[in-house]
């Protein structure tokens, strides 16, 4: 079964195919995205970033878009916003489906349960272990929250 990595080669290759300029773009701005990972981890030996790596480098790289959509959309500049949730539709196809909020409270709740202690710094440590690259941080912060809340 080919790597994440290679499969965002391979779409890469087809795009520039097909002259999908745009997926040609946001496709290589990924893998340099990835590159740059793997030259940060490089310890004088060649690094080759594993599928849940990826993943965070994807995520990372969507959530600059979502913070670039918001600037746009403040400073009026919708044609620029758009083009930014384009990339980001494109950056998703990469990522595996995130659990539902049920699912994450779900977990969330057996985590809480096993401390003894339950502020939020241990029960997001706890949950973020479990739950990485399934859940955006984001989402798993506010359930915490209500969990921790109620």
């Amino acid at each position: 079964m080919p790597t994440l990595k290679e499969v965002i080669t391979h779409d890469l290759k087809g795009a520039m195919k097909g002259k999908e300029s745009e997926t040609v773009s946001v496709l290589r701005m990924l893998l340099s995205a990835i590159k740059t990972k793997e030259i940060a981890l490089r310890k004088g030996e060649e690094v080759s970033l594993n599928d849940e790596q990826v993943i965070e480098v994807i995520r990372s790289e969507i959530k600059k878009r979502n913070d670039s959509v918001s600037a746009y959309e403040q400073g009026g500049r919708q044609d620029l916003a758009n083009k930014e949730k384009n990339e980001i539709k494109i950056l998703e196809k990469y990522l595996p489906p995130s659990l539902s909020d049920e699912e994450i409270e779900k977990i969330v709740r057996e985590e809480i349960g096993s401390l003894e202690e339950k502020d939020f710094g241990r029960a997001m440590g706890k949950v973020m272990a479990r739950l990485k690259g399934k859940a955006e941080g984001g989402k798993i912060s506010e359930i915490v929250k209500k969990v921790l809340n109620k």
